[in-house]
């Protein structure tokens, strides 16, 4: 990965500007200093080694040399957009679902809120940031990691799921700049549909663990369990208590685990 392909890469895209570092600390601080600093709606950040990575609840994501994908993309949302905040990590986790399947025929998943799956395994995953001055929104960062290659995969004994890479699943070589091409392209496209009902429809087509009961851990509370029904019109995962009641966990707390 260098400049020169990536500049031939966002031809024909809508990224006015990117930024590109063989190391940094973390792709999303960089774009959140950029929001700051005045970047335009659809900027890049992308790094071939991210050595402070974080994934939600601030775990780590470290992305090895030639490994991974790891980009932060900057949006400076519009009014309606913004009634719609909670869609905007399923953005990043649809866009990659639907990149795999168009490059590479893969069926992938979502698993609430923000992962991307593949045999089940965890390939992906988001974390959104926001950049405020007082109470005005500056912009959003969506920070995307992808397991490329089997080097992408964290040693067993540090894993929370299990986890793959796309080569793994793919059963052969996969270009990574190809595959950050697709999911831009995803991005931008699925982003046009974000405030359309059709959004919410195409995140519970891919949504994981369907129908099947599974045990929420938040942060603060102790864990509950329910059977996964969907998606609420938020963005809240759809819940049925084995009272036969149904509730609604809300994005950004919480993380699933598949009961045995």
């Amino acid at each position: 990965m260098d400049v020169g392909t990536l500049t031939s890469l966002f031809t024909g895209l809508p990224v006015p500007q990117f930024r590109y570092f063989d190391t940094i600390g973390s792709t999303n601080d960089e774009a959140l200093a950029w929001v700051a600093a005045g970047a335009q709606d659809g900027c890049l950040v992308a790094a071939d080694q991210q050595t402070l990575g974080r994934g939600r609840l601030n775990r780590r994501w470290i992305t090895h040399p030639g490994a991974a994908l790891a980009f932060s993309l900057i949006l400076l949302p519009k009014a309606e957009e913004i009634e719609r905040m909670g869609m905007f990590s399923p953005l990043g986790a649809l866009a990659i679902c639907q990149a795999l399947e168009n490059m590479l025929g893969l069926a992938s998943q979502i698993k609430w809120p923000n992962d991307v799956l593949l045999q089940g395994r965890k390939v992906a995953g988001i974390l959104l940031e926001a950049a405020w001055l007082g109470d005005e929104l500056q912009g959003i960062v969506i920070g995307i990691g992808v397991n490329v290659t089997a080097a992408a995969v964290p040693p067993q004994n540090e894993l929370l799921f299990p986890a793959i890479s796309v080569e793994e699943a793919a059963e052969r070589p996969v270009e990574r700049i190809a595959l950050l091409k697709e999911i831009l392209q995803s991005m931008f496209e699925l982003r046009s549909k974000l405030i359309e009902p059709a959004f919410g429809q195409a995140w519970e087509q891919h949504l994981a663990f369907k129908g099947q009961w599974v045990r929420i851990e938040g942060t603060d509370n102790q864990p509950i369990t329910g059977q996964v029904l969907g998606i609420d019109p938020a963005g809240g995962l759809l819940l049925r208590s084995s009272a036969g009641k149904q509730f609604t966990v809300t994005v950004g707390d919480v993380h699933l685990r598949l009961m045995e």
